[in-house]
């Protein structure tokens, strides 16, 4: 496992956003590239987007809120999407686990959700063994319209 030192969340900024537009992640993972996404919208802490920086590095993004939602599933409010990504160049080095745990609680501390809901490509195994670590259960699959097929997970808070 790679260590980047402690991971560090902030409000996504407009340049960190234009880097992450330009991740490019190999097939299957290139559903997951950002390269279409709008900087400015990114950039919108109304977004939900975030830097996960280590050491003043941007090594990944963590989101909350609709923005963690795939179409084909029927989402409700019971629980806080969350997403997220680490650097194309850090994927698959061990770091996915203190990714997402700095993303719950960044979010746990600041918005105090009654639990977290993620939605992951079912091809992804490593995601889905890092959320199965950290107390997710399966709630429901689907297929999306883009013909990925996705797990969604949910992780009581109370």
């Amino acid at each position: 496992m790679t260590s980047l030192g402690p991971l560090v969340l902030a409000p996504l900024t407009r340049d960190q956003a234009v880097d992450i537009c330009t991740w490019r992640y190999p097939a299957p993972y290139d559903c997951y590239d950002m390269t279409g996404a709008d900087p400015d919208a990114l950039a919108d802490p109304a977004s939900g987007f975030h830097a996960l920086s280590a050491g003043g590095r941007l090594v990944g993004f963590r989101s909350f809120g609709p923005d963690g939602r795939v179409p084909g599933w029927a989402y409700d409010d019971t629980a806080l999407d969350t997403g997220g990504g680490l650097h194309p160049e850090l994927v698959g080095q061990g770091l996915g686990r203190e990714a997402v745990r700095a993303g719950l609680a960044y979010g746990r501390s600041r918005l105090a959700p009654p639990a977290y809901r993620m939605t992951v490509a079912f091809f992804n195994a490593r995601a889905l063994r890092v959320v199965g670590s950290l107390g997710f259960e399966r709630v429901g699959h689907f297929r999306a319209p883009s013909g990925v097929d996705y797990e969604v997970l949910v992780r009581p808070e109370r």
